[in-house]
């Protein structure tokens, strides 16, 4: 499985992790990390991240218990990562901890690996759209999405496909923070009201005529 579809398929429950503060800190920190990391070596540094967050910390709850308590201090885990990561992960990326351990942010391993990640992809020219469906699809119907989305947007989408049956049918896609809804029950309510608007215009319209009328 590589990188990409790591992220892509691991699961995310909504969280306080999952706020914008902390999508904002993890992503200033995910991108001082790619900054730091040559080009060439950024590919290995985030496969030793992702390695770490969804591996070794699942693994170890202890350690991962320790890494992240607000009682543990910043000395006691720095000696930590170095006793138990030094000489075994490149040493940027253990260099990186070490920033996390003396700002205490080590909390926030999970949603930097995730960012760094996605910072990662978009300086490749490729970006995350998510699909929404109402039901599951072929591979021949995901491809064809995919390769219609690749013609249709300025950058190499990554797909991330999943099935809503309350949709009824279409689709919706959504791009950071844009969303284009196709799906048949946006269609059906956009319907249901402008039938409520056309009923309520009929309606005022018939007083104002049978106010002239009394008037006359």
């Amino acid at each position: 499985m590589t990188m990409s579809e790591q992220v892509a398929t691991h699961a995310v429950i909504p969280t306080v992790m999952d706020s914008p503060q902390v999508g904002a800190v993890a992503k200033m920190y995910a991108k001082s990390l790619l900054d730091a990391v040559p080009a060439d070596k950024q590919a290995g540094v985030l496969e030793e991240f992702g390695s770490l967050v969804q591996e070794v910390l699942p693994a170890n709850p202890e350690f991962a218990r320790l890494l992240s308590s607000a009682v543990v201090g910043k000395d006691d885990k720095l000696k930590l990562i170095n006793n138990v990561l030094e000489g075994r992960a490149n040493p940027l990326f253990v260099n990186f901890l070490r920033v996390l351990a003396r700002h205490e942010r080590l909390d926030l391993l999970a949603p930097i690996h995730r960012q760094a990640v996605l910072q990662h992809e978009l300086r490749a020219g490729k970006q995350r759209v998510q699909v929404t469906v109402a039901r599951e699809v072929s591979p021949e119907t995901r491809r064809a999405i995919e390769e219609s989305l690749a013609k249709a947007l300025p950058f190499t989408p990554i797909v991330e496909l999943t099935v809503d049956p309350e949709l009824l049918g279409g689709m919706k896609i959504r791009v950071e923070d844009t969303v284009y809804d196709g799906s048949l029950r946006t269609r059906l309510k956009q319907l249901r009201q402008q039938v409520q608007q056309r009923s309520t215009h009929e309606i005022q319209s018939g007083r104002d005529r049978f106010s002239h009328l009394e008037r006359d």
